[in-house]
This record gives structure tokens, C-alpha cells and sequence, in this order.
């Protein structure tokens, strides 16, 4: 049975969960998006031990994961990504990941943008943005893959996994006017 470790790195935003197999980083999440439900699958073939953070500084990849959190949380743009490894991970996923990852600090994409660059790798006429959409959603690896950067085509915040607050703070930290973009109609700029 392989062993997954589970710490908890506090930052300026709450707690945010920092999951690794020892040498991957294999999840990233903001404590109150935490469902014990949804990562129930993903954990039921693993020993899962949670460990604290300073037993957790001495595994290279978790200790490379809170450097970096502490970079992009003192508002710079770390110059390194921690070594990851998502599972599960289809060839749709893969490719959305990619293009995730390809979003530079302080930009925002859409989800349009993304599946029309799937489109044309692919050599298809079009890709459901909406598809782009669920696979965004299903990011385990949140700021690292920078889900929080991909919204609406017409400039809306749509959902995130860390809650709109979060991704609002996120965007606001890497210097985006967050104030062009809309909101849901029950939430309001912080």
C-alpha cells in the first residue's frame, strides 16, 4: 500500500492542504474547499498520514511546495514549480493542465481561450468550453496549476474549487484589476 502524507500549510488565505506521495506533490487545496467525500476515492488506496509541517520540511518535495507557497504569497511569482504528478489524469486533463500551466503570473485566461487551443492541436473545428470548464474544476493541484487564473469570456469570476473569495485574493495578489471582471450575483468584491 503506497503511503500519501498530508500537511497543512497556513497561509494569508486559511489552511491549505499540501498532499504528496513523498516525492510528488499530488494535491494542493484551500482547507474549507475540503471535502473528506470527494477525496475519498483518490485516498482509499493509500495509508494516509498527516504529518505537521516542520516533520514535513525534511521530505524535499513538501519542503520545495512551502517555499514556493512562501514566494507567491509574499506577492512575487516563484521562479521554480514544485515537482508534481497528477493521478488519474486523462489525456483531455493532461492537455487542459498544460495550458493551465502556460497562463503567465498576473494574466487571466478564458475557458474559451483554452478549448480553442485544444481545437487546434487536435485539428478539430471546435472544443467545448464547457468541458474545459469541468476539467478546470477538477484541478487537485489549485495556485501551483493555476486554475484560479481561467474566467468567464465575458470577464466573469465564475466558480472555484477554493471558493470565489480565494480566487478574488489570488488574482488580486499577482496584481490583476479584479475590479473589470464580474461577479455572481451573490458575491461581492473584497
Amino acid at each position: 500500500m503506497q503511503k500519501k502524507l498530508i500537511c497543512v500549510y497556513n497561509s494569508p488565505l486559511g489552511k491549505i492542504f499540501i498532499e504528496s506521495d513523498g516525492e510528488f506533490l499530488n494535491g494542493l487545496w484551500f482547507e474549507y474547499s475540503f471535502d473528506e467525500k470527494k477525496h475519498e476515492k483518490s485516498l482509499k488506496d493509500f495509508e494516509v498520514q498527516q504529518i505537521d509541517i516542520k516533520s514535513a520540511s525534511s521530505i524535499p518535495v513538501i519542503k520545495e511546495t512551502c517555499e514556493w507557497l512562501d514566494i507567491y504569497f509574499a506577492g512575487k511569482n516563484p521562479s521554480f514549480t514544485p515537482k508534481f504528478r497528477i493521478e488519474n489524469l486523462t489525456p483531455f486533463r493532461n492537455m487542459v493542465v498544460q495550458e493551465m500551466c502556460k497562463i503567465p503570473y498576473g494574466k487571466t485566461a478564458a475557458y474559451n481561450d483554452i478549448a480553442k487551443k485544444i481545437a487546434l492541436q487536435n485539428g478539430i473545428a471546435k472544443m467545448s468550453a464547457q468541458a474545459v470548464g469541468g476539467a478546470v474544476g477538477w484541478n487537485p493541484i489549485c495556485i501551483i496549476v493555476p486554475c484560479h487564473r481561467v474566467v468567464g469570456a465575458n470577464k466573469s469570476l465564475t466558480g472555484y474549487g477554493g471558493g470565489i473569495r480565494n480566487k478574488i485574493a489570488l488574482l488580486k495578489l499577482e496584481g490583476i484589476d479584479v475590479e473589470r471582471f464580474s461577479l455572481p450575483k451573490s458575491q461581492k468584491f473584497m
